[in-house]
């Protein structure tokens, strides 16, 4: 072999190792998924907690997900919405609980005292350096989402913001609710078969109740923010002509904080763009599948950070 080929081939390799370097340096950390087990109201709790892998550990956003029934438990949520990899790209924590034998206690009738445990929950995230205590988040689905809007409600002043998908304000806590002035984000479908949008009576199996209506439910929180009595609305194209629904996305203006409305005209229980079946063996109504609600997460949160 030639000097000048000895010389070439070495240039070869070292751009091959800088190229490859370059790759490692450039590529997203890796998640580290773990369990946490906490004692909250004289029960031990448990959660799945998804973090962005990093060389030093610091306070970030945190997002904790309240399951539905029929997704009873943190583990199959998570699956279920495919967040992680988006919130790990955005160096958001994810945190998804697990309900006392699959169901919240979202009127605050008898059973577990789950304000108390999401609560216990947030304190742990900030005492171990992980969550900024400005930056937490509450959504829920389903019943999840009513567990959420309970806490909203009532004892929310450690969140940022809270999310209520494909659910309603338990007509119970409706004129109790008063909520301090937050960011929140309500998404439903107006042919919601199991959580009405215009509200009426719970139709989820073993889940009793009636709930008020969509706007019922946005309104204490837009009272909170003093939000105006205007909105800007946004019509999502309508990608599938076969879905029998359309997405319209409503914001309230003047408010101290994002309140936002995502209406799925001929929806059903089902979240956008996400996987769905049958609860139970009941109907579920019509899937949008012309935007994702797992993006529509991560966008309302990143807009409430501003």
């Amino acid at each position: 072999m030639t000097p000048w080929s000895t010389f070439r081939n070495r240039i070869a390799i070292l751009s091959l190792s800088l190229a490859a370097a370059l790759t490692l340096a450039s590529a997203p950390a890796q998640a580290v998924t773990g369990r946490l087990a906490i004692e909250a109201a004289g029960q031990k709790r448990t959660a799945v907690i998804v973090e962005p892998g990093r060389l030093k550990r610091s306070p970030r956003t945190a997002i904790i997900i309240l399951h539905g029934a029929n997704n009873g438990s943190g583990r199959r949520v998570q699956t279920y919405l495919g967040l992680d990899e988006a919130a790990r790209s955005a160096g958001a924590v994810m945190v998804y609980p697990d309900a006392l034998d699959g169901g919240w206690n979202f009127t605050g009738e008898a059973g577990p005292d789950d304000p108390a445990f999401i609560r216990a929950l947030a304190a742990k995230l900030v005492a171990d350096g992980v969550a900024d205590r400005r930056k937490i988040f509450l959504i829920g689905v389903s019943t999840g989402g009513m567990m959420a809007l309970r806490v909203g409600c009532q004892t929310p002043d450690y969140l940022a913001g809270v999310g209520a998908l494909i659910a309603g304000l338990p007509t119970k806590l409706a004129e109790s609710c008063k909520p301090p002035p937050l960011a929140f984000l309500l998404l439903n479908g107006t042919a919601n078969p199991l959580i009405p949008y215009q509200g009426g009576p719970i139709r989820l199996r073993g889940v009793k109740g009636d709930v008020v209506s969509g706007e019922a439910t946005m309104a204490p929180f837009a009272a909170a923010n003093a939000c105006s009595t205007q909105r800007s609305s946004q019509d999502f194209p309508d990608r599938d002509l076969d879905d029998g629904s359309r997405v319209t996305m409503e914001r309230l203006t003047g408010c101290k904080h994002m309140v936002e409305l995502v209406r799925v005209e001929g929806g059903g229980h089902t979240l956008p763009g996400r996987p769905t079946r049958a609860d139970r063996g009941q109907s579920v109504g019509a899937l949008n599948r012309d935007v994702n609600a797992s993006r529509l997460i991560l966008e309302f949160i990143r807009r409430s950070e501003r």
